[in-house]
């Protein structure tokens, strides 16, 4: 009889428990293993080398992390059943099992506009059926059906154990040190007021620098300029091997990976046929980088061409700016292209690209992070801080970027 009471011995925190034999099973399963092969940080290795930790490491920590709060909870006089403190790690460690390969970067573009958080509720619902039911409640949570809101604030709020963890894990993996807060601290501090998570009020020091972390995290790691840049080429590579597959034209692809390169998947064909869920549970990081490989010596020089440029990582240009591109910028751009023999109007998109990115560390409208002050009054993070910045972290900050690539060498 194997023992399933494992210890994971993790970088982050030390020692990882596995507390029941179905939270084992479930690690066990195709589907979470899965989440070894893709990537936590997408291409954000080709600026932080050390980025190289997957979804299935931040599962495990959130669920670490999500034990400790229950813990915290329970001995502060909250009756926490063992079937609950099950269900929610439970809840937590597949939340991110939806992901497909790159995570974020390619989550709408292999899919169409299909978000990873329903795609791990029909995985999580096909667990179900295999684990004969006894995901049922943990779905609940997840979907934030249950009665007692709190859990599902644990697992999916602007305070919850999946952002405690992927904010200390990316900061630990990079080396960007602003990232770290103090995740014990915020634990030790949480409670619960009509089923609805607060934080106690000496926990505010460490609910703003967790705010302001994430904030700093999303400017030096989430959204630097070169992840951009890569991720941009990755997309507009996908973008080109899908217009010469669906042109007739032979372009290798892993089967799985094939199949979503031929159709243009919607959430109602991904519900309704089930090979596209087969194939989906089959597709990792490694599909794509297989191809990328493979297509590097394609004869469609635009796409060999960019595929090389990512391999040896010659990454085009990129300027962000606060405020819209003058269109003579832009123009001149697209005129220097259009100038150079191989460049047209048909393949200009995919060697100069614009785009926006935002920031949004705390949004009080979506569900607002509440501190219980000593008087036992529960009111908003932004109006009990005594830091500006708090609120001006509500602001949603807009840039935008153009990329372009620095060198074209289409002749044969």
């Amino acid at each position: 009889m194997i023992n399933k009471r494992k210890i994971i011995n993790d970088p982050v925190y030390g020692f990882i428990n596995i507390t029941s034999e179905l939270i084992y099973d479930l690690i066990e399963h195709p589907y979470y293993q899965r989440l070894r092969r893709i990537k936590q940080l997408g291409l954000a290795e080709l600026v932080y080398p050390g980025a190289l930790h997957t979804r299935f490491h931040h599962a495990l920590g959130a669920m670490h992390l999500m034990n400790e709060a229950l813990n915290t909870l329970s001995h502060k006089g909250h009756y926490i059943s063992d079937e609950e403190c099950e269900a929610a790690q439970i809840a937590i460690l597949l939340h991110d099992i939806g992901h497909g390969p790159f995570s974020h970067v390619l989550e709408h573009l292999i899919l169409n506009q299909v978000p990873h958080e329903q795609i791990s509720f029909l995985l999580m619902e096909e667990l179900n059926k295999q684990f004969e039911g006894k995901l049922t409640l943990a779905i609940k949570m997840f979907t934030g059906e249950y009665d007692r809101p709190f859990f599902n604030q644990l697992i999916s709020s602007q305070l919850d154990v999946d952002r405690m963890d992927y904010l200390n894990r990316d900061s630990f993996f990079t080396g960007v040190r602003e990232g770290s807060i103090g995740a014990d601290r915020i634990l030790k501090m949480l409670d619960i007021v009509d089923n609805h998570l607060v934080v106690e009020q000496k926990g505010i020091y460490s609910v703003e620098n967790f705010l302001t972390a994430r904030r700093l995290m999303y400017w030096q790691v989430y959204l630097h300029k070169t992840s951009i840049c890569a991720e941009v080429m990755l997309t507009q590579i996908i973008k080109r091997a899908r217009e010469l597959v669906r042109q007739g034209q032979e372009v290798f692809a892993t089967e799985s990976f094939g199949l979503f390169l031929k159709n243009d998947v919607t959430l109602e064909e991904f519900i309704s046929d089930d090979a596209y869920l087969q194939a989906f549970t089959e597709m990792d990081d490694h599909d794509i980088w297989a191809c990328v490989k493979i297509w590097a010596k394609h004869s469609d020089l635009l796409l060999s061409e960019i595929c090389q440029k990512l391999l040896d990582r010659n990454l085009y240009k990129i300027i962000i700016s606060d405020q819209p591109f003058e269109e003579s910028f832009l123009e001149k751009i697209k005129n220097d292209f259009l100038n150079q023999p191989e460049i047209n109007q048909a393949n200009l998109p995919y060697y100069m690209v614009q785009g926006t990115i935002s920031n949004e560390a705390y949004l009080s409208e979506k569900q607002a992070i509440n501190i219980l002050t000593k008087t036992k009054l529960v009111i908003d993070i932004a109006d009990a801080s005594d830091l500006p910045t708090i609120k001006a972290l509500s602001n949603v900050v807009k840039k935008y970027y153009i990329c372009w690539a620095k060198d074209v060498y289409l002749r044969e």
